[in-house]
């Protein structure tokens, strides 16, 4: 009986990801190039000039330390959301983006508070905690590889450096929690095996033909690839959007 194995490759897991990664440096090479200094566009607390920097602080950066520390966690864990949480990521991004930024701006000290860490800082918590209130191994995974990444972020909840934004990070720290309390995502296929069944026979030959030797559900496959004796076959394509859990 053949095994077929699907690799399933959705694109836009890194396409939006990156996108929003190179946006920050597209900015921050217009700031160099022409040497203007976007900081005014940051978030400034209790005030309301400073709201315009709930959609664009996330953007702007003070230098290239600055923005290179952010770029790196900020693509790995918005791939990690776009691959794991498909039917909610982009409530997750708004959501986070805008509570963030609004947290910020009433919670802040009186300075112009900019750089994408309060996004991180909301996926980190986000990704962790729903992992961990889901129960699924997989989700759990993800969980405990962001601790094992990021989990030295901790720190700079508290304000150790008065150059470093902590109420940002708290803000986004406390978004990502109540997103993953309130956002319920699909739950992901589980898989099924034969002798979970309770029609389990495997003297039906009909039955057994749905699964394969090792007892993985395979009845969606047609019946010329479940009967041909081939050597493992494994299925490239591009996920669409009907794919989208």
């Amino acid at each position: 009986m053949t095994k077929t194995v699907k690799l399933v490759f959705s694109l836009d897991v890194l396409v939006y990801p990156l996108l929003f990664v190179l946006s920050l440096w597209l900015v921050f090479w217009v700031e160099v190039r022409f040497g203007v200094n976007f900081n005014r566009y940051g978030i400034y607390p209790l005030h309301a000039e400073g709201l315009i920097g709930i959609l664009t602080g996330p953007f702007i950066h003070s230098g290239l330390e600055h923005l290179f520390n952010n770029s790196v966690p900020l693509l790995v864990l918005s791939m990690g959301l776009f691959y794991f949480y498909r039917s909610i990521r982009w409530r997750v991004v708004i959501l986070g983006v805008l509570l963030t930024g609004l947290m910020t701006w009433l919670i802040g000290r009186p300075a112009m508070h900019i750089g994408a860490s309060g996004v991180v800082y909301m996926l980190t918590s986000f990704l962790f905690f729903k992992g961990a209130f889901s129960r699924h191994y997989r989700l759990m995974a993800i969980a405990l590889i962001v601790v094992f990444l990021y989990g030295g972020f901790i720190w700079y909840l508290f304000p150790i450096d008065p150059k470093i934004s902590w109420e940002g990070h708290i803000s986004g720290f406390a978004v990502g929690l109540v997103l993953a309390l309130l956002l319920r995502p699909k739950k992901p296929p589980v898989a099924r095996y034969a002798w979970e069944s309770p029609n389990y026979n495997p003297d039906d030959d009909e039955f057994m033909q749905q699964f394969d030797d090792d007892g993985n559900f395979i009845g969606d496959l047609p019946k010329e690839e479940q009967a041909e004796e081939e050597p493992i076959k494994i299925i490239y394509r591009f996920r669409s959007r009907k794919d989208d859990l």
